[in-house]
């Protein structure tokens, strides 16, 4: 069984940065994709970032500029760099793998202040 343990999440201020990490432990299968997506209080869940075994990376439009993937395959480790946060950038950020079915991080809290 796979599990990811997703860290990193603090209170910092609006402009600073903070970077994410994602490791994955278990019996570890062929990631087709990993990234991270986020959670606010009364939103859905939505795409940050995301990147394929290959390295080909999507970010949301929101964090486009902000925010970098990058993933270390012999780690198996995937972390999000977020630079210039936001007020609006505050939320729950889960990590994520689809592997053929999807697995989840429990999630880290990333608050920013104004």
């Amino acid at each position: 069984q796979v599990q990811l343990v997703d860290s990193g999440g603090v209170l910092v201020q609006a402009g600073e940065s903070l970077r994410l990490s994602c490791a994955a432990s278990g019996s570890i299968p062929r990631f087709i994709v990993m990234g991270w997506y986020r959670q606010a209080p009364g939103k859905q869940r939505e795409q940050v970032a995301t990147i394929t075994s290959g390295g080909s990376t999507n970010y949301g439009d929101s964090v486009k500029g902000r925010f970098t993937i990058s993933k270390d395959n012999a780690k198996n480790t995937v972390d999000l760099q977020m630079n210039s946060l936001k007020p609006e950038d505050t939320a729950v950020y889960y990590c994520h793998a689809f592997v053929g079915y999807n697995i989840w991080g429990r999630g880290t809290q990333v608050t920013v202040s104004s």
